[in-house]
């Protein structure tokens, strides 16, 4: 089997991580006044660098800083693009998991002046990264892909008198993105990754029926998001690998939709161009592998088998035969291998422990090494 020298690697991970009692206090404390900017930024930098050196240790070829700046996985890039503020309306998303439901409320977000790049967003905070990493470790920073802009309030977040014509917003949005990346990548980033619910959501009719009520085009909603992250990327520099992940929500152990990716799989796989899909298969909420039929050569697909919703450390022998499944659709030198998604895309964490989340990591790097011969 041919080794991996790019991203994604044979063994990788979505993203976020558990955040440490410590930063969760720091936040808490920064909150009340109690320490200033500069305090909690120290203490963040200390979690960090603990963090990047449990990812070392584990044996992953990449490392996140564990998105332990943010609160939120998206909300904190969406609202630092110019001509986007957050409003006082809130909205509202219900999320399901094994023990019942919950809503999860987050500020709603206007467009009311141009959509621009007014500074490389989190530059600062992969510069620390990339100083921080061992030796032969690809540090990867994670961000919304653009679609998550529209997703959440849609032509109606929009203010006509600044897009009368929403493709004027689209090519704003893209050029704004494609800056971003521009940047990041002079600043050393070699391992991008757009993290997307959208394309997930989208293969759930529940989700669908919900954007047309709003007036969107729910049918077409994914052809057009494939082509904005086209034009976001189409001039990445060479040596500048682009993932995408996407996955059906994930919240304190939760989640917001269900349904295979049939729905979007064709043009998702063959049209955008990404460098690899971290596609979420943990369960049969996420449907089965045959979508996989659509990726063409030469894409990596990156199976995330193992769940960040609950402790429960997988069977390495299932790992095998879920990947020995896939590869009848995808070829095995193809396929990768990952947790489902980010162990904390808010700050406050799924439910199980930092000693699961070590030995769920270390999991999926063994399992690599036997089916690969490769991390």
């Amino acid at each position: 089997m041919t080794l991996r020298d790019t991203p994604p690697f044979r063994a990788d991970h979505v993203g976020s991580l558990l955040r440490p009692a410590r930063l969760l206090d720091a936040r808490t404390r920064r909150a009340t006044g109690e320490i200033d900017v500069e305090e909690l930024r120290a203490v963040e930098d200390d979690a960090i660098r603990d963090v990047v050196r449990m990812q070392h240790d584990v044996g992953l070829r990449s490392a996140t800083d564990g998105e332990f700046r943010r609160t939120s996985w998206h909300m904190d890039f969406i609202y630092q693009l110019g001509g986007i503020r957050s409003t006082d309306e809130k909205i509202q998303v219900h999320f399901r998991n094994a023990d019942g439901e919950l809503d999860f409320e987050s500020a709603a977000l206007a467009v009311d002046e141009p959509v621009r790049l007014r500074e490389t967003i989190f530059g600062d905070d992969f510069t620390f990264l990339a100083d921080t990493v061992q030796p032969g470790v690809t540090a990867k920073l994670t961000i919304p892909s653009p679609s998550m802009v529209h997703y959440r309030g849609g032509r109606a977040a929009i203010d006509p008198e600044v897009y009368p014509d929403e493709e004027q917003f689209w090519s704003d949005l893209s050029a704004a993105y494609a800056e971003q990346v521009r940047r990041v990548a002079g600043l050393g980033c070699r391992y991008l990754q757009l993290d997307d619910t959208s394309l997930a959501y989208l293969n759930d009719p529940e989700q669908r029926r919900l954007l047309t009520e709003r007036g969107d085009d729910a049918d077409h909603q994914h052809l057009r998001y494939i082509r904005q992250i086209n034009a976001a990327i189409a001039d990445r520099p060479a040596g500048l690998a682009v993932t995408t992940h996407m996955c059906r929500g994930n919240f304190r152990s939760s989640w917001a939709a269900s349904g295979g990716y049939d729905f979007v799989a064709e043009a998702l796989f063959s049209e955008l161009a990404v460098d690899g899909f971290f596609l979420e298969f943990d369960d049969d909420r996420s449907g089965g592998f045959a979508p996989l039929r659509f990726v063409p050569p030469g894409k990596m697909v990156v199976l995330g088998l193992v769940t960040t919703k609950n402790g429960r450390l997988e069977s390495k022998d299932a790992l095998k035969r879920r990947i020995d499944e896939a590869s009848r659709y995808v070829p095995l030198e193809q396929l990768c291998l990952s947790p489902q998604c980010g162990f904390s895309s808010t700050v406050e964490g799924n439910v199980l422990s930092y000693d699961e989340e070590v030995a769920k990591l270390s999991l999926i790097v063994e399992t690599a090494a036997e089916v690969w011969g490769d991390r």
